[in-house]
């Protein structure tokens, strides 16, 4: 294989080739070696794997655990929602996302008939109506406005909370916990103190709904008598973070996009018939949950490699979802193109459980947002925006609009 590109102490996190692109270094080695040793910064040496076909293999070989209970992660990043172990954490009861079968099949056996196709599409009109509300609330607002604060953030925010059966009055207790649980360069201390607030608000709740259960998931789950409070509690974390934070981001940082790309947006306000494909592809060239780690229980051959037993993998999904060899033209933003098979949902056994109603909650915010507000545009330059390059879920911290006529 080919060693043209020095391996990298570190992971290769910044977004120094523009808000929307992967970090040069992580393309360079993609190019170069798409299953790269990795140096982490204790010395450490581990894997980092960017290339679609080797990401794609990977994700779907269980040999590759999920566990944070056998191996150490020695980096300063962590899986999005997890924070990184300094030596061998316990599993946290619930959190079917860090769980390898037979654990992980038992939790999530559970809810696939809550997130089943069938029952999304019955909620499509619902979540339309959800986000038309939301921009009626907007439209009301003299510009310039926060688009996260006003649209992005609400609209999954009130989804996810009518789904579980969480009060929507307690979006500030969730919200400010889960941002500050999302941060990496933040202290231990800190992001424990927020997902104890967090966990603490949710145990009593799914102990209020097995006591006076209602017509909602966290209810249905907590009738399973073999589910403990430790378990109904790490599932309802996972599904409130997971439920409301990837898709916030990608609404918001999907507009950021669609506004430094007119011409593509003019496409898609002209013909909304390309709105599915659309999101497929802001999801692929995207890609918010970048980051992943993997923990090799055996000796594994990867893309030409021996990955030893006992190693830490890292896997982006951003460097696999523009790899040239699986997407033409990758680094470039096209509503035409027929995206799926991208690995923004992930792939395997831990592919992303609300994947459809994500994508109706994108249809339906996209699909609004272009139809009442024809004259959006940014309030700020460009290169003002905040990004959120401090969290473990990529997008922007505000995006100032502004529009020039009523909106409609």
């Amino acid at each position: 294989m080919s060693q043209t590109v020095p391996i990298p102490h570190g992971l290769p996190m910044e977004r120094n080739a523009g808000p929307f692109a992967p970090p040069r270094q992580i393309t360079q080695l993609r190019e170069a070696r798409p299953v790269s040793p990795l140096v982490f910064p204790d010395g450490h040496e581990g894997w980092l794997v960017t290339g679609y076909d080797a990401v794609r293999q990977l994700m779907a070989d269980t040999r590759f655990s999920s566990r944070q209970d056998i191996g150490v992660l020695h980096v300063p990043y962590e899986t999005p929602g997890m924070p990184a172990p300094t030596e061998p954490s316990p599993q946290v009861p619930g959190l079917f996302v860090a769980m390898d079968p037979p654990d992980h099949t038992r939790l999530r056996r559970k809810l696939t008939g809550a997130f089943t196709v069938k029952r999304m599409k019955q909620l499509e009109e619902h979540i339309i109506d959800i986000a038309e509300r939301q921009l009626d609330e907007m439209a009301r607002l003299a510009p310039p406005v926060d688009l996260v604060k006003e649209f992005a953030l609400p609209v999954p925010s009130l989804v996810i909370c009518e789904l579980l059966g969480v009060p929507y009055a307690d979006r500030e207790t969730f919200q400010v916990n889960s941002a500050k649980f999302m941060e990496r360069d933040v202290a231990l201390d800190e992001k424990m103190a927020a997902y104890g607030a967090l966990t603490t608000y949710l145990a009593e709740l799914v102990m209020r709904k097995r006591a006076a259960p209602g017509e909602d998931i966290l209810s249905d789950l907590a009738r399973h008598d073999d589910l403990t409070v430790e378990e109904l509690t790490g599932v309802a974390f996972l599904l409130l973070l997971a439920g409301h934070e990837t898709t916030a981001n990608m609404l918001a940082l999907g507009t950021f996009a669609l506004l430094e790309h007119p011409e593509q947006l003019a496409e898609l306000r002209a013909n909304a018939d390309l709105l599915p494909d659309a999101v497929e592809e802001l999801m692929r060239y995207l890609s918010v949950a970048d980051i992943f780690y993997r923990y090799a229980t055996e000796d594994i051959e990867l893309g030409g490699e021996t990955i030893g037993k006992g190693s830490t993998v890292v896997v982006s999904l951003l460097a696999a979802n523009h790899d040239p060899q699986r997407f033409d033209n990758p680094d470039t933003l096209d509503v035409h193109r027929k995206a799926r098979g991208h690995l923004s949902f992930g792939h395997g056994i831990h592919q992303c459980l609300g994947q459809q109603l994500a994508r109706i909650e994108m249809r339906a915010g996209f699909e609004g947002l272009l139809r009442r507000f024809p004259t959006l545009k940014l309030a700020i330059p460009a290169g003002e925006v905040k990004l959120r390059t401090d969290m473990n879920i990529y997008g922007v911290h505000e995006l100032p609009v502004t529009w020039t006529e009523t909106a409609r």
